[in-house]
């Protein structure tokens, strides 16, 4: 039997209100990953391909530390497919968006779990190897959520391995060309624990040990000290911040070279907006500020 014009036209509005009140699914189309650094971001795209739809919570020049959630990112999480965060700490404002989202399907990947954390440090990713373990965790997350492009995403992800095991190789090559003694550094924060670690490097102190916190003139005074006793060559400032400390305490230590590296966030020129173009331009900064 068929309806009156008018009474169809009715029906067809109930089952567009009862559509728009019906749990989300995942569209057609590629996955919608959300990160929640540029550092990260980088590195699922790197899992998922270049023409994969990443995005980052945190904007280019922001640190995660600092950021504040905006409506967007509330957004982006309740239409996100999957979710890279870091963990261990770094994120302190991301439980609370999560819920404001309300995405029960939302896949999340917590990178730094399960990872071999040293006091508390999150910035596991500065190390090559252990950014590879993200990526892997990443490609596992990928592969659950959307099982039709799964070798697509192992045979992406393989080939970015690859990438990354050269990074690793290529830094130590040039880290190596720095003389032994001159290896010691002081840096803004502790983001380069690990990479540190890695490539025999020696973190002789970092100006802000708790981030967002201006040091107090004792510990400055100490990190002077420590500067001229362990004959450090360069005091390394970052990209998000003033660079008025750092120049203070070169001074202070008898006039060391001051130089910008990055960590917590990729910049916006071509040969630091990947996580591979970061790690080369801070490894070229370093070598040319401490050999």
């Amino acid at each position: 039997m068929l309806l009156p014009r008018w009474a169809a036209c009715a029906v067809a509005l109930v089952l567009v209100a009862a559509c728009s009140h019906a749990p989300a699914s995942r569209r057609a189309g590629p996955l919608r990953i959300v990160a929640t650094t540029t550092t990260l971001a980088s590195l699922a795209r790197g899992a998922a391909g270049p023409d994969a739809d990443v995005r980052s919570l945190v904007p280019v020049g922001v640190s995660p530390e600092d950021f504040q959630p905006s409506p967007d990112a509330i957004a982006a999480l309740h239409d996100a497919d999957v979710l890279v965060e870091n963990g261990v700490g770094l994120e302190s404002w991301l439980d609370p968006t999560i819920r404001n989202a309300g995405n029960p399907n939302l896949r999340i990947v917590i990178c730094g779990d399960g990872l071999p954390v040293v006091g508390g440090n999150p910035h596991l990713w500065m190390d090559p190897v252990f950014a590879r373990a993200y990526v892997d965790k990443i490609r596992d997350a990928l592969v659950a959520a959307d099982a039709s492009h799964a070798a697509a995403y192992r045979s992406t992800t393989a080939a970015y391995d690859t990438q990354l095991e050269a990074l690793r190789a290529r830094t130590a090559r040039k880290i190596a060309t720095i003389p032994a003694a001159a290896r010691a550094m002081i840096v803004f924060h502790n983001a380069f624990d690990y990479y540190a670690r890695r490539f025999g490097l020696r973190i002789v102190g970092a100006i802000e040990p708790v981030p967002g916190a201006e040091p107090n003139p004792a510990h400055f005074a100490d990190l002077i000290r420590l500067a001229r006793a362990q004959r450090v060559r360069g005091v390394f400032a970052e990209h998000e911040y003033s660079d008025k400390l750092a120049l203070t305490l070169a001074a202070g230590a008898g006039g060391l070279k001051v130089a910008f590296l990055y960590d917590d966030s990729l910049g916006t020129g071509a040969a630091v907006n990947t996580y591979i173009g970061m790690i080369d331009t801070d490894t070229d900064t370093i070598v040319s500020t401490l050999r």
